[in-house]
């Protein structure tokens, strides 16, 4: 069940501890995998502490040059991309009222055009071999909202809708564009919380506890799978009960 055998994935984002997560569960089911990041350090390490031999592309996604020439030298590697999994994001956060047009420019780059760009540059070979699974990484906060993060809730927002578009374009082609909207995860950067702010979120979910990277990664694998053929232009929710949308 499950198997995604002789299937080629890209994984945005992958230097982090998401990302890597789903590259190594994409790679366990059988898929060729190709993770791409800004940092190359962070990439070296995950191929050097994985077993799973992962091609590798150092990327920045807010970069447009850089960002027009990523699949095709992703499609060197690996060949025609099967999944995509655009998960790369970042975080500019300021009130409204003090927010440069520069944290908004960037996080909208980041977070949404890249996303846009990379879903259209597969969709073609997609379509011709009648096959593709298209998975967006969004938030909760994109449909609760969080004060301090107007840049980055809109990115995370406009993905849904987008996936929802683009999945009644293709959808008869045997091609799926999902959504996953993870709720706190446990990462670095919850890492980095105090105590009293890990307990204070703590009490507003429901699990009373904070998700992991390997719940993201096994959704992605079942989005990624036949068995998902009939889910499309849906967002799964993963927050514990945090926000039942």
């Amino acid at each position: 069940m499950f198997s995604l055998k002789n299937k080629k994935a890209l994984v945005t984002g992958a230097s982090g501890g998401i990302g890597a997560a789903i590259a190594a569960a994409l790679n366990k089911q059988g898929a060729k995998v190709c993770i791409t990041g800004s940092n190359e350090a962070k990439l070296n390490k995950i191929n050097q502490q994985s077993s799973m031999c992962y091609s590798q592309i150092v990327c920045n996604l807010n970069k447009r040059e850089a960002l027009k020439s990523l699949i095709s030298k992703v499609e060197e590697k690996i060949g025609n991309i099967d999944i995509l999994i655009n998960n790369a994001g970042i975080t500019r956060d300021q009130l409204t009222m003090r927010m440069s047009d520069e944290a908004w420019d960037e996080v909208l780059e980041t977070n949404l055009y890249a996303s846009f760009y990379l879903s259209k540059s597969v969709i073609r070979n997609m379509m011709k071999q009648k096959f593709g699974r298209i998975i967006q990484i969004s938030s909760v906060v994109g449909f609760t909202g969080n004060p301090g993060q107007a840049n980055y809730v809109a990115s995370k927002a406009a993905l849904v809708g987008m996936t929802k578009s683009l999945a009644l374009e293709v959808a008869s082609r045997n091609i799926t564009v999902n959504c996953i909207a993870p709720g706190f995860i446990k990462t670095s950067m919850t890492d980095e919380l105090t105590e009293i702010q890990k307990n204070k979120l703590l009490e507003k979910i429901p699990s009373q506890k904070f998700g992991v990277p390997e719940d993201i990664a096994a959704a992605v694998v079942y989005l990624s799978s036949n068995e998902a053929s009939y889910v499309n232009g849906t967002t799964m929710h993963l927050n514990g009960g945090l926000a039942m949308i």
